[in-house]
């Protein structure tokens, strides 16, 4: 299988982790969406120009993290069980993963591309309804997170990938040091393999965005 991704973006890190976590084995294709030679190729692959991108040995596409993942959790028993088997676990987890991705994930994103802009150029009320949605995360993950070793109990699932990625850039972006609970789970989940395998990947591109 080809996965094109890159290796800083969140929703790219969240399913390399499900890879790393289900021991799956893919070829790997980093795109670069900022470079519009690159873009414009990987846009004869998938004109959504969206990343990441599945491309299975049949040819058959599978964008979208969350859906990547399904795959991967159903196809393969090797590794961690991503989605439980519980209907109504399954279901929850589902739920986490998705608020994750819409409220946290999308949030963080926004405000870290407003402040690629030009400050004449910014959005005031679009960093400000961003913040407003993160504080109402922060606040229900810290209560989430300070009663469960993972997003949902004590198994890692799916919702720990699309959390941990998207909270590395939150630190940097809009802090959550306050929040004894997320600061605590962040350091519990950051520290599995596969997400160091994750970061280490990602840290030349890191080396170049941050300094």
């Amino acid at each position: 299988m080809k996965l094109y991704y890159h290796p800083l973006s969140t929703y790219s890190q969240k399913v390399l982790m499900a890879f790393y976590e289900k021991e799956v084995e893919f070829t790997p294709h980093i795109v670069n969406l900022m470079d519009e030679t690159s873009k414009k190729e990987y846009k004869e692959i998938y004109p959504l120009g969206k990343i990441p991108l599945l491309m299975c040995d049949d040819d058959h596409m599978i964008p979208e993290s969350t859906i990547i993942i399904e795959y991967l959790d159903t196809h393969f028993t090797t590794g961690t069980k991503l989605i439980p088997d519980d209907k109504d676990t399954a279901r929850q987890v589902r739920f986490i993963d998705r608020v994750q991705d819409n409220y946290l994930n999308d949030n963080i994103a926004t405000l870290f591309f407003e402040s690629m802009k030009p400050a004449e150029k910014q959005d005031p009320e679009k960093q400000a309804k961003a913040k407003e949605q993160l504080d109402i995360m922060y606040h229900y993950m810290n209560k989430q997170y300070s009663e469960t070793t993972f997003a949902k109990g004590d198994d890692f699932t799916m919702a720990d990938c699309s959390a941990v990625p998207a909270l590395f850039y939150a630190q940097k972006i809009y802090p959550f040091e306050q929040f004894e609970g997320i600061k605590a789970y962040y350091k519990r989940v950051s520290e599995r393999p596969s997400y160091q395998k994750v970061l280490a990947e990602a840290q030349p591109y890191l080396e170049k965005m941050f300094n």
